[in-house]
């Protein structure tokens, strides 16, 4: 493959970040580095040449709706644009345009969303490895086994291992989301391999080795581009998926009435903004409906009514406590980034970056570095920092309530602003009643 000679920067797309004053944290540049194998070389996106091949297009700047349309249009099927500064709602546009890949959430060591997508998902390469997967399913013992027939000949059709169990659910014929959470746990302490877990209904027509094949932690489809459906859920072997896990199961058992889809959504959004959980959105080819005319080349197929409603959430579940998961990235009300300090103590702390909207992605990410390196060199005696976003007033006053709510120290500020030296010793004295000037701190 030749490549394009003004564009050609670093072989290592890490390198090509560095230069441009963005560092990755570990899981983020392992990701980025795949993906550079993956579609090609990494390029960045003021600087592209003719299309030829494959190519890894860094966008570091969100563009104009102009310019999103513009980068849209010159993209091949064999290219990845990926978005270093994923967690800024600057992105929103461009991101509406392609498909979502994947993401990797924030940490200490990289407190940014890593977001990759494109035109759509291209083919997976790789030679499948019969042990690599292992399928479990569970259903209502009331139900019978007539209920997995097609599960079952499907899979033992394409060779692949798997365990599909009867369990017994206080709920008769209907199975809760604790007890399929439960049921994938004990999957997971037996076996070795990642798991798929898909609902007994389904069919499957061909290898489900996209996620094995891209080694995320977790992957799941959304319908609606935000609703996360708990039909087809892969786990991998990593202690990030391990959490993923055990915190979808946790909250499982504390609502067991609550709509799966929205256990699995608070599950992820706690997850990844505490650990690099590196996430891979499911295309439609693994939640297509019987009957329809994508089913035909689909690798999962449901047994649902042909219509939409089916796959979206639980129509009598409140719209107001299902905030969107807007271009794969946490909403206001949800953390960006949870650190946990090495300090004794019960204490939080909730920064609010506000009006990021009026402000450059370069200004709000220098301030997310900026906080965060803060915390980790001097923690003020804080045991938690939780780190948010918002655009605009309406959402720092929905995060100032829930900090409260929480019993959270209050400190707002804006990209850019001067941050006082040992801010979190300062945040710290605030609390105490000895406040300086410079900082604008909150306590109900």
């Amino acid at each position: 493959m030749t490549r394009p000679a003004s564009s050609a920067i670093h072989d290592d797309p890490t390198q090509t970040l560095r230069a441009d004053g963005v560092w990755l944290g570990e899981h983020q540049a392992r990701r980025l580095r795949w993906v550079s194998r993956t579609f090609g070389p990494p390029v960045r996106w003021d600087r592209l040449s003719e299309a030829c091949g494959g190519r890894t297009i860094l966008v570091l700047d969100p563009p104009t709706g102009a310019g999103a349309e513009l980068l849209v249009s010159s993209l091949t099927s064999h290219d990845a644009v990926v978005i270093p500064l994923g967690e800024n709602p600057a992105f929103d546009f461009l991101k509406s345009k392609l498909t979502e890949f994947g993401t990797v959430g924030a940490s200490a060591d990289g407190p940014h969303e890593l977001w990759w997508g494109g035109l759509g998902w291209p083919a997976p390469v790789g030679a499948h490895r019969p042990d690599a997967l292992r399928v479990v399913s569970c259903h209502a013992r009331t139900i019978g086994d007539l209920h997995i027939y097609h599960l079952r000949r499907s899979l033992e059709r394409l060779g692949l291992a798997f365990e599909i169990e009867a369990i017994d659910s206080g709920s008769g014929d209907r199975l809760t989301a604790a007890d399929r959470a439960d049921f994938v746990t004990r999957m997971w302490q037996r076996h070795k391999q990642p798991l798929l877990f898909v609902e007994p209904d389904v069919m499957l027509q061909a290898v489900p080795d996209l996620p094995e094949l891209t080694g995320c932690d977790f992957a799941v489809h959304k319908w609606n581009g935000w609703e996360m459906s708990a039909r087809t859920l892969y786990f991998g072997r990593s202690k990030a998926a391990e959490t993923m896990l055990r915190t979808w199961s946790e909250l499982a058992r504390t609502f067991p009435d609550v709509w799966d889809g929205y256990l699995i959504d608070q599950a992820w959004s706690a997850v990844t903004s505490q650990i690099a959980l590196d996430t891979v959105w499911l295309p439609r080819s693994y939640h297509a409906v019987a009957g329809q005319l994508a089913a035909r080349s689909a690798v999962v197929v449901h047994n649902l009514k042909p219509t939409s409603g089916d796959l979206g959430p639980d129509p009598d579940f409140a719209t107001m406590v299902r905030p969107a998961r807007r271009a794969g990235r946490v909403g206001a009300s949800d953390a960006l980034l949870v650190l946990r300090s090495g300090a004794n103590s019960d204490k939080a702390v909730t920064v609010i970056l506000r009006e990021v909207d009026s402000r450059s992605a370069r200004e709000t990410a220098d301030s997310i570095d900026a906080v965060t390196r803060a915390f980790v060199a001097d923690c003020g005696g804080f045991g938690r920092l939780e780190l948010s976003l918002c655009s605009w007033q309406p959402e720092a006053r929905i995060a100032r309530e829930a900090a409260f709510l929480a019993d959270n120290m209050v400190f707002e500020v804006v990209p850019g602003q001067h941050l006082p030296e040992n801010l979190f010793r300062t945040i710290a004295a605030a609390e105490a009643g000895r406040r300086p000037d410079n900082v604008e701190t909150y306590r109900r």
